[in-house]
C-alpha cells in the first residue's frame, strides 16, 4: 500500500496536468506562459482546493471518503503559503484522493470528479 503522503504527491501532480490540460484545450488560440501559469493557480491553490473537497465529499464512495480523510489528517511538516492550515490540510486530502484513484488506474472516475472540481471552482456548482 503506497503512502499517504506518497499519494498526496503523485495526486498533486495528476490535478494539475489535468488543470493545464483543460488550460490548453479552452486556449487553443496560445496565450502566454505567464497567462497559463495564473489561470492555472485558481484550481491549484490550496483555498481553491479545500472549497473543492467540501463540495464534492458527500459525493465520494465509503472508500473515497476514507482516502481524503486520510490525505486531510496527514501530518504535514510543509504548508502552503497562502493559505491556513485547515486549507492546506484539506487540500492534501483531494491530492490523496487523486493519487489513489490513479494508482488504481481509474481514469474515468478521476475524470468525473476533475469535472465536479472544476464546476466548484467556476460557481456552476453549489
Amino acid at each position: 500500500m503506497t503512502s499517504t503522503a506518497s499519494l498526496a504527491y503523485l495526486g498533486d501532480a495528476v490535478f494539475e496536468l489535468r488543470v493545464r490540460e483543460m488550460l490548453l484545450t479552452r486556449n487553443p488560440n496560445g496565450v502566454s506562459l505567464r497567462e497559463l501559469n495564473r489561470q492555472a493557480r485558481a484550481y491549484v491553490s490550496a483555498m481553491a482546493q479545500a472549497q473543492m473537497y467540501h463540495a464534492i465529499f458527500d459525493t465520494l464512495s465509503e472508500d473515497e471518503q476514507a482516502v481524503i480523510k486520510r490525505g486531510r489528517n496527514l501530518h504535514n511538516t510543509s504548508r502552503a503559503k497562502n493559505a491556513d492550515v485547515a486549507a492546506y490540510r484539506h487540500a492534501t486530502g483531494l491530492e490523496a484522493l487523486f493519487g489513489w484513484l490513479y494508482e488504481r488506474n481509474n481514469i474515468e472516475r478521476i475524470g468525473a470528479l476533475f469535472e465536479l472540481c472544476i464546476a466548484v471552482e467556476q460557481g456552476t456548482q453549489a
